[in-house]
């Protein structure tokens, strides 16, 4: 592995929180994990590849659904504790809901002064057409 990876700090399941970014608008897509051989591999193919804790195994962006992350740059924040990708999002969808991004939820306060959540973009396909198994 190389030198720079070892800059990065590794919480204690060898993961990094990275968050993807379109590089056009600014628009934040999602936010993912990352270990050192996703880290490696999404520099080295200019492509988004994260580390899923629910399958324990590397996730390579679009590999069910076709929404591949082209990987423009990458940047780790000042704590060396978070990764920054500003990608193009292809397919226009980042989010497994069918929306482009995951953060579609707004918390919106009503008239009687108490908070819920909104969600605020719309499904754009749905996720039975997105991941036919």
């Amino acid at each position: 592995m190389s030198d720079w990876l070892d800059t990065v700090k590794w919480d204690a399941q060898g993961l990094v929180p990275a968050i993807a970014q379109d590089a056009a608008s600014g628009e934040i897509l999602m936010v993912a994990w990352m270990n050192r051989e996703a880290l490696e591999e999404t520099a080295r193919t200019g492509r988004g590849v994260y580390f899923s804790r629910s399958r324990g195994k590397l996730w390579r962006k679009g590999e069910e659904s076709g929404h591949v992350q082209k990987v423009s740059e990458i940047r780790l924040d000042c704590d060396n504790d978070v990764v920054l990708l500003k990608v193009e999002q292809l397919g226009g969808i980042a989010c497994h809901t069918g929306r482009r991004s995951c953060f579609f939820q707004r918390l919106d306060r009503d008239k009687q002064g108490g908070e819920r959540w909104v969600t605020t973009a719309p499904v754009l396909k749905a996720p039975a057409e997105i991941y036919r198994k």
